[in-house]
């Protein structure tokens, strides 16, 4: 049922805040696997078992991507204003900080310590990963966080397909199509070898990517608000199962487990952005999380070099592996990760979100370096429709 659209301040509260946790969390998820070898095994203490699954907020990542670029067209009857304009703007938010985070992650893999166990980036490494096709071609990684940096660029490729198929035949019919595919890859691709070159492409995420589009609906006045309670009785069945399977059966049937808990994440974003429940939208918007949202995106991007040099250097010469070791990352390469990514979005991420092209973004370097002249600052807009959930 159609429900009038959401008034207010276009920036919905806690969508910023979701991105900044999902953001520190892959974090400790990198802290935890240097410090507990074997994955997918547990091998950590119980109450710490939750850090093994720092894949699931690159899910959470996916699905408030469709679901924050589709809330400008959800209010405009799906329409997108314009695939130059909507091209524009994806790659003016996205590639400036990316390039500058390969930039900084190829030196630290080339003259501190590499990324992975496939060595030093290679000449191959830097165009796959410059053109953002490091997911089609396999080659050494330069930053083990890139690799969904891709998939999201992709997805932006299909959004526009997505939303004339909302607006000619329904939300229904374009989830259920996606849905529909991607289950049919799921299930051939064990059998079918041509099927299987698809799973590089992490097929599931085209679904959960488009579970978010259509929750969008909801700010857009095409449906109620779920009640605040719907996202946890979606979800618990699915922990439920990763409780009892455990972790290296969760691991190795990603796909599946993905696909069941898109439509939780839906469903608790398309609560939150009606505000409910209250107190948490309250705990999500408070500065600090806030802040920490605002820079998610460069925090994505250059933590893990971070983390893997200061493991390498500093912590696996002198400190035990184990929980020793987990304690001495987390003291460690968290607040560093943090610095390092507020600095890095003060410079390569912020300024090409306040200033929109690249006349602009001169004409602001230009009244910084006038110190004589009276300085206006340009706030950065609190939120943008088109905006992707990528950190």
């Amino acid at each position: 049922m159609a429900t009038p659209p959401l008034q207010g301040h276009s920036r919905l509260a806690g969508l910023d805040g979701i991105r900044g946790l999902a953001a520190l969390f892959v974090v400790l998820h990198h802290c935890w696997l240097t410090s507990f070898p074997g994955f997918p095994s547990d091998n950590g203490p119980m109450w710490a078992g939750w850090l093994l699954y720092g894949h699931f907020a690159v899910v959470v990542f996916i699905v408030l991507s469709g679901f924050s670029l589709a809330v400008g067209p959800s209010r405009h009857e799906w329409r997108l204003g314009g695939l130059a304009r909507f091209g524009h703007r994806r790659a003016w938010r996205i590639l400036p900080p990316y390039w500058m985070a390969l930039v900084y992650s190829l030196i630290v893999a080339w003259t501190v310590v590499p990324q992975t166990d496939a060595g030093p980036p290679t000449a191959k490494s830097v165009v796959l990963y410059g053109l953002l096709i490091q997911d089609v071609f396999g080659s050494p990684s330069p930053n083990g966080a890139f690799w969904s940096i891709a998939i999201e660029a992709q997805l932006y490729v299909v959004f526009p397909l997505l939303l004339l198929v909302i607006r000619r035949f329904g939300a229904a019919v374009m989830t259920g199509a996606v849905t529909a595919l991607v289950v049919a890859v799921g299930a051939l691709s064990p059998v079918v070898p041509a099927v299987a070159l698809l799973d590089r492409f992490t097929p599931q995420f085209a679904a959960l990517f488009a579970f978010g589009a259509v929750a969008a609906g909801v700010v857009g006045g095409h449906w109620r608000a779920p009640a605040p309670w719907a996202a946890a009785v979606a979800a618990v069945p699915v922990v439920a199962l990763i409780v009892v399977q455990g972790s290296v059966w969760t691991v190795n049937h990603y796909f599946w487990v993905d696909l069941a808990l898109g439509p939780a994440v839906g469903l608790f974003l398309a609560a939150l952005a009606a505000g409910r429940p209250a107190p948490l939208v309250t705990f999500l918007d408070t500065r600090p999380v806030r802040s920490l949202g605002s820079f998610s995106y460069s925090l994505y991007l250059t933590h893990a070099p971070l983390v893997v040099t200061l493991h390498e250097l500093v912590v696996a010469p002198h400190v035990p592996k184990g929980m020793p070791a987990f304690l001495t990352m987390i003291a460690l390469a968290v607040p560093a990760s943090l610095l390092v990514a507020w600095g890095f979005a003060a410079v390569f991420e912020l300024p090409f979100q306040r200033h929109r092209s690249w006349g602009a973004l001169r004409a602001a370097i230009g009244e910084r370096l006038r110190p004589s002249r009276r300085r206006t600052s340009t706030a950065a807009p609190p939120y943008e429709p088109e905006r992707s959930a990528t950190p």
